[in-house]
């Protein structure tokens, strides 16, 4: 049979099949991010109609034409803007990859996402995407503390300085930091943590955006805010709907949300992500195909995964926040200021799953909780199906100085918990017996 226009040019060269173009509405009904999450990116008549895609484990990928090449390869090395138009090699994209960014890039409305090996890879790669010698990055604090790490003494050891305000911190206190900063050298982003980890103190991203713009101009030149979104995102807040210029992830954990994979993403507008992309290019910090297969399995219910652990927590703090055995507890959906109701109430759409619990005593008492839980897991990480429960000063904070930990709240009495998707009343049996365990 003769060929039709879509399956030949006038050259003979026959050209991949094309995708079906994607179902994204319905009418005038726009489609949820729960619905794509099922399709969105992927047409089953390019792999053979299999219904939910391969894994490409491929290291490279072939060319329909030499003039095909030349011209993906413009893409990539940036010689012409927009990126490759098709798959290349396994380092710069690959189908697995590009469907998970599709769908990551659903949930918040962003222009374009990438996926990256690991969280931590994905803020490396954004930072040293946008900071050179001598710049100076303004930060909330407190942040988790391998970025921390990577801010305050990796990138320090090539002159990039920083200064950073409380999670919680007015516009007022936020504009005194960025004045000093600019004084201080160029400021070349804001980096902002929110909820912090392990307070759990949310950052008032609109006005870290207003003091943004007051000092600097729109622009190429106007420093990125950049967000770690981990412990809310997607659900639960959407950060570039209040200013924010790129959301960066821990895709380990609500987003994976099993505990069976590592995996980091960063999304926002297709100028700034096209800069990410050609970093990420370079130094090779892509997510691996199988990975990026079991994040899409993931993603398929994670609005399911995420309401139940929203709904357990809720029940679960309300019982511990009058037991006499603790001290206080740092849920959202208990805000201790005005402040933070206020910002609550402005940013977010759910008060999450993970909180800070703060006993009665010190290190000891911290310590034999965590030792007598049976049913919630002694491990670090947050956002999986499982109970989790750590000791941040112990721990995922071991390496902040004792200074800096107490001036930021992380005490030697404070216990992290993530709630799972437990049955909620075995959770509260598991925490009643811990706590008279003390």
């Amino acid at each position: 049979m003769p060929k039709t226009p879509d399956e030949a040019d006038l050259t003979g060269i026959t050209p991949r099949r094309r995708p079906k173009p994607d179902v994204m509405a319905i009418g005038d009904r726009k489609l949820n991010p729960s619905t794509l999450m099922m399709g969105h990116g992927y047409d089953p008549m390019l792999s053979e109609g299999s219904l939910k895609p391969p894994i490409f484990l491929t290291s490279t990928f072939v060319f329909e034409s030499a003039a095909a090449g030349k011209r993906h390869f413009e893409g990539v090395t940036g010689k012409r803007p927009g990126g490759a138009e098709g798959l290349v090699y396994s380092r710069f994209n690959g189908p697995n990859q590009e469907i998970a960014e599709d769908r990551l890039g659903v949930w918040e409305d962003a222009e374009d996402a990438l996926t990256f090996s690991s969280g931590m890879s994905a803020i490396a790669t954004v930072l040293l995407t946008f900071v050179k010698p001598g710049d100076v990055i303004v930060h909330s604090a407190p942040l988790y503390a391998a970025t921390e790490t990577l801010i305050g003494r990796i990138l320090g050891k090539f002159g990039v300085t920083w200064l950073d305000f409380p999670a919680g911190a007015t516009e007022d206190e936020i504009e005194a930091v960025v004045e000093k900063a600019k004084a201080q050298g160029r400021v070349a982003m804001i980096y902002l943590e929110s909820p912090a980890n392990p307070t759990n103190v949310l950052v008032d991203i609109e006005a870290v955006s207003a003091v943004r713009d007051r000092h600097f101009a729109r622009g190429p030149d106007q420093p990125p805010i950049v967000i770690d979104n981990t412990f809310l995102g997607p659900l639960w807040l959407k950060p570039l709907q209040h200013g924010a210029d790129i959301v960066v992830y821990s895709l380990t954990k609500y987003a994976g949300g099993h505990s069976d994979l590592v995996a980091g993403g960063a999304l926002g507008s297709a100028v700034h992500i096209n800069a990410i992309r050609m970093m990420r290019n370079t130094i090779g910090t892509i997510l691996d195909p199988n990975s990026a297969w079991m994040l899409l399995r993931s993603l398929e219910t994670l609005e399911l995964r995420m309401t139940r652990a929203g709904e357990n927590a809720e029940k679960i703090c309300t019982w511990l926040k009058d037991h006499l055995k603790v001290e206080k507890i740092v849920y959202l959906g208990f805000p201790e200021t005005e402040r933070q109701a206020d910002i609550y109430k402005r940013h977010c759409t759910g008060a999450g799953s993970t909180f800070s619990l703060y006993l009665k005593g010190g290190e000891a008492e911290a310590f034999k909780f965590l030792d007598s839980l049976k049913i919630a897991k002694l491990a670090v990480s947050l956002g999986g199906t499982e109970t989790l429960a750590s000791h941040p000063a112990a721990m995922t904070h071991l390496s902040v100085p004792d200074e800096r930990k107490k001036a930021l709240g992380i005490g030697d009495n404070m216990v992290r918990i993530s709630i799972g998707v437990e049955d909620a009343g075995d959770l509260l049996a598991d925490f009643e017996q811990a706590l008279a365990a003390i």
